[in-house]
């Protein structure tokens, strides 16, 4: 009887325990938080709120429990809450975070916005993106991107481009806080020169932007918004080497003054190690696998606080780099010999920016910028020497006109000299002047539209308009739909574009006079916030469409010693379809996924459909990162997958298989933090080790009529080890 009466007391008080309840309402102390995800830590507890932020949590121990509420958007709040008997009341109120719903945009509509505000769909890639694989500049950050691909164009000097869903280089426009810095010339090796360390965040928007930014943003556009003064500490250092001898070192020094914010910053990268293992059957090519290179970039900015809170700011970046590869006898010795192959670059840039708000009551300011460029380079014994400048200013008068209704408009100054002393012998001058106007308009808490228009005069083209219209539907709290069209314009620089026009053994050969390229696009996408448990995730998916007149194709095929040139007489076509998945669970795991379906072919007036070369059929990118909060580090792992691609065909003795294979990438990297301002890295770069044969075409004889260096579709770097420190103070 003495046990029955134990056991039933025992029972009732584990009921008591356990039969406390917690009800309550989350806000961000002004409004609501719907669907956000609350739980008590340590014992399975937990519950998501409703649409109007109410929660109730059943079965809760009395006594001082640790409450954990996360939400998109917000950062993860936890707090101590002492449970008493029966019901209990808490209302926790959350402080919004830099999560990528949240986070300000500028590049959609060349004004501040939040991402989930913007009727412009815009990819943010934040600086906890940037951090969870060790990269040395910009161009090893976007083959992490979806529907962004990293080409390399020469397999010996390693010049690459970025094509955004399956588009060549050209196509996308790169800004550098919201400026044309980089274009023509500069994008052959100049976006090797923006180190890593320099990057707060990075815009990405797939589809035509030339309403806004003119030619060349017919792919997209890719901002690069630079880090200000506040957002670096008083010193910062990184260095990490790896084991193929690769060494890199970034410094920054922020000094804090009461009227002035200041910040100087430098990259040092040096790679002098030859590495030949890409080739045929496991043996080199004789080639080195990747380029040889020491570069140094510099970069200063200056931000007044004025007393009128109106913006002025100025900053400015050197770059200079020794770039080559080649056979590994080769020294500058041989430098434009043709005894002994090499290729050398010799690139020094010289960057200026400014933005300046006037003193009126309107919203105006100016950005302006202004930028040089020399290449000095070797192909072989092929010399081409370019000087390129490009003075531009942006006079923009943004203005609301009410809660709901927001007007923008301005004038682009756009002046551009390019000389170039060897193959094509220019000496161009360009002005090209621009007005454009936007007009938003929130027709219903629902419902906003935005138009605009822009208009372009260039000397041999006249009068160039492009139009956007872009409408966001959001039926409900958490699930938004983006129906973007517009059309794009480019005007070429052959020479400064086309890579495989320097180098191999081809004749270049311009059939007509080139006209601008056109495009029509339409893309639509539909995001939506949805909870899993107690925890929160978002999915994206987009349908995109792009339709081109005049556009530009080399001509492989005609004739093997010739590349080609003409405006397609018909139509090209871009058309895929893409998805992201973002899902972080409240054990600290994150995961990450997208992959982007592609389908791009030309079709000649005769109705011959070819598809084009270097696009997969499919990517995809996935990430997982793990917080380990007791030791205060963290696991990242982060790949990209390739589908079969078409490559160029070569008659025997060389031929080639003529589509590439599935490959992945795949990275990983483990942080510890030790302190507030010491942290160190180590990771795996090519997990898997895989690299494609060698890109070299009859490397035996390079000054030969077969030489071709265009067949790179893959890594040309295997498997690498990483260690690395950073600190802070």
């Amino acid at each position: 009887m003495k046990i029955c009466i134990l056991l039933l007391s025992f029972l009732l008080l584990v009921q008591t325990s356990f039969s406390q309840t917690i009800k309550g309402e989350i806000t961000n102390g002004i409004e609501v938080i719907p669907f956000a995800n609350i739980y008590v830590k340590g014992n399975g507890v937990g519950t998501a709120a409703d649409a109007y932020g109410q929660f109730t949590l059943n079965d809760v121990p009395k006594g001082k429990q640790e409450i954990v509420v996360s939400a998109i958007g917000y950062i993860k709040h936890k707090e101590s809450f002492t449970v008493k008997a029966e019901t209990n009341f808490y209302n926790p109120i959350l402080e919004k975070s830099s999560y990528e719903l949240d986070q300000v945009v500028v590049t959609g509509t060349m004004k501040e916005s939040f991402i989930q505000a913007s009727p412009v769909k815009v990819d943010v890639i934040t600086q906890r993106f940037l951090e969870k694989v060790a990269t040395t500049n910009f161009m090893e950050v976007i083959e992490n991107i979806n529907g962004v691909q990293k080409q390399v164009n020469c397999g010996v000097c390693g010049t690459n481009d970025i094509h955004i869903n399956g588009m060549e280089g050209p196509y996308t426009l790169v800004l550098i806080d919201g400026m044309p810095i980089m274009s023509s010339l500069s994008t052959v090796y100049g976006l090797n020169g923006i180190p890593t360390s320099l990057i707060k965040q990075i815009e990405v928007i797939k589809g035509p932007s030339s309403t806004l930014y003119g030619t060349e943003a017919v792919a997209g556009v890719i901002n690069i918004i630079t880090k200000k003064p506040t957002d670096v500490s008083l010193i910062e250092l990184d260095v990490f080497f790896n084991s193929d001898l690769e060494k890199n070192l970034d410094f920054a020094y922020a000094p804090k003054i009461k009227n002035v914010d200041m910040l100087f910053s430098g990259n040092l990268y040096s790679m002098t190690n030859f590495i030949d293992e890409v080739g045929y059957s496991n043996e080199g090519d004789g080639f080195s696998d990747i380029p040889l290179s020491e570069r140094l970039s510099l970069f200063s900015r200056l931000s007044i606080k004025r007393k009128s809170g109106k913006l002025l700011d100025f900053s400015a970046k050197y770059y200079n780099e020794d770039r080559n590869g080649g056979v590994k006898e080769w020294t500058t010795a041989y430098r434009g010999s043709d005894s002994v192959y090499g290729e050398s670059i010799y690139t020094k840039r010289i960057e200026l920016m400014g933005k300046y708000q006037f003193p009126f009551k309107e919203n105006i300011r100016v950005d302006a910028s202004y930028n040089y460029h020399h290449q000095d380079s070797y192909y072989g014994d092929t010399k081409y020497e370019a000087w390129q400048e490009v003075y531009f200013a942006n006079f923009i008068w943004d203005k609301k006109i009410d809660l709901n209704h927001d007007f923008l408009a301005g004038y682009t100054h756009r002046y551009q000299i390019y000389i170039d002393s060897t193959l094509a012998n220019v000496n161009e001058q360009k002005f090209i002047p621009g007005l454009f106007v936007q007009d938003e308009v929130m027709f219903h808490h629902k419902l906003s539209v935005l138009a605009g228009m822009r208009v372009d005069h260039h000397k041999d083209h006249g009068f160039i308009y492009s139009p956007r219209l872009n409408v966001k539907w959001r039926p409900e709290t958490y699930t938004t739909a983006r129906l973007n069209g517009g059309t794009g314009f480019r005007t070429v620089n052959l020479f400064t574009e086309e890579h495989a026009a320097l180098t191999g053994s081809r004749d270049v050969i311009v059939i007509e006079k080139l006209n601008p390229e056109e495009s029509y696009n339409i893309n639509l996408n539909v995001n939506h916030v949805f909870t899993l448990g107690s925890t929160s995730g978002t999915i994206d998916f987009d349908i995109f469409y792009t339709y081109f007149k005049n556009k530009i194709l080399p001509d492989y095929e005609t004739n093997e010693s010739q590349i080609i040139y003409a405006n397609l007489d018909g139509v090209s076509i871009s058309r895929g379809v893409a998805f992201n998945f973002q899902q972080n669970f409240e054990n600290l795991l994150s995961i990450t996924a997208g992959g982007t379906i592609l389908d791009l072919y030309s079709i000649d007036k005769n109705g011959v459909e070819q598809e084009e070369l270097f696009t997969p059929s499919f990517t995809g990118v996935f990430s997982i990162s793990y917080q380990i909060e007791m030791h205060d580090a963290s696991i990242d792992w982060a790949g990209k997958v390739y589908g079969p691609m078409n490559l160029p065909t070569y008659d025997e003795p060389f031929r080639r298989r003529e589509n590439s294979p599935w490959f992945t990438l795949q990275h990983l990297q483990l942080n510890k933090r030790f302190n507030s301002q010491l942290s160190t890295y180590i990771g795996v770069k090519n997990i898997l080790d895989y690299t494609q044969e060698s890109p070299i075409i009859d490397s035996e004889n390079p000054f030969g009529e077969d030489f071709d260096t265009a067949y790179a579709y893959g890594p040309m770097q295997g498997r690498r080890f990483i260690l690395g420190i950073s600190f802070k103070l």
